[in-house]
């Protein structure tokens, strides 16, 4: 599953939800207030910016948001609410790309660094937010905490969430730290549709020394936008790191 033919034309399509799931304000707003107070007047980079679900309320804020994006369908709807002056967008890989210019902030939510699928290409993520930031500049990632203690021992499989139309199912493969998430939507028919994206999950802890690799200390980590604290229950967290102001 390679992930430009994950995001295609009717992936973009059906992304949005305005006022529900990831786009309803309780989800949305937090995020977007606490990129603008990181950003420190300054502008930012989104990596992976998809449809815009961020990055436009951001530039509403009066950010300067550019944009990294693999998928060119996800651009494409991203432009339906954005044009190029408001949120330029360079189309290439988060790992490598490069965008014109100097950034105070750079940001990767909803968990989208796991979509790079090794290690080495992870790290190859740090590098190139560090390579963007003016110094003192942000790095910021959201991401779920792998939950590996569900897991019962000899099963692969756990069921995520579990709604009259939607059932999650994620699958793991420990020895590599791989998982697939399996979205099972029912519309009233006999069949189910069915969209599954592959991960590749990172504990805390290696996040960190990803981010040391790259330069980066960690600043600040929280259980969500709102500053929820971070404790061995919490089940995603958002983490800040910073390069030094002097390289």
């Amino acid at each position: 599953m390679e992930q430009e033919s994950i995001w295609d034309a009717d992936a973009a399509r059906r992304y949005d939800t305005p006022g529900t799931g990831m786009f309803a304000p309780e989800v949305l707003d937090p995020a977007v207030e606490r990129l603008a107070e990181l950003a420190d007047g300054g502008a930012a980079l989104e990596f992976a910016i998809g449809t815009g679900r961020v990055a436009v309320p951001l530039a509403e804020r009066g950010v300067p948001v550019t944009g990294i994006e693999l998928s060119r369908p996800m651009v494409e709807q991203l432009r339906t609410k954005a044009d190029e002056s408001a949120v330029p967008v360079v189309v290439g890989d988060m790992a490598t790309a490069t965008a014109p210019g100097t950034y105070s902030l750079v940001y990767l939510v909803f968990n989208t660094i796991s979509n790079l699928l090794t290690q080495d290409r992870q790290v190859a993520c740090f590098r190139n937010a560090a390579r963007h930031l003016t110094p003192g500049g942000r790095f910021v990632i959201e991401l779920w905490v792998p939950e590996l203690r569900r897991l019962p021992p000899g099963q692969t499989a756990v069921v995520c969430r579990s709604e009259p139309d939607y059932i999650l199912l994620d699958t793991y493969d420990v020895l590599r730290q791989q998982v697939v998430s399996h979205h099972f939507r029912f519309d009233g028919t006999p069949r189910a549709e069915l969209f599954r994206s592959p991960h590749r999950y990172i504990w805390p802890a290696e996040l960190d020394l990803m981010a040391q690799l790259a330069g980066f200390e960690l600043e600040t980590r929280h259980a969500d936008w709102s500053g929820a604290e971070f404790t061995a229950e919490s089940d995603s967290h958002v983490s800040v790191y910073r390069v030094p102001p002097e390289r």
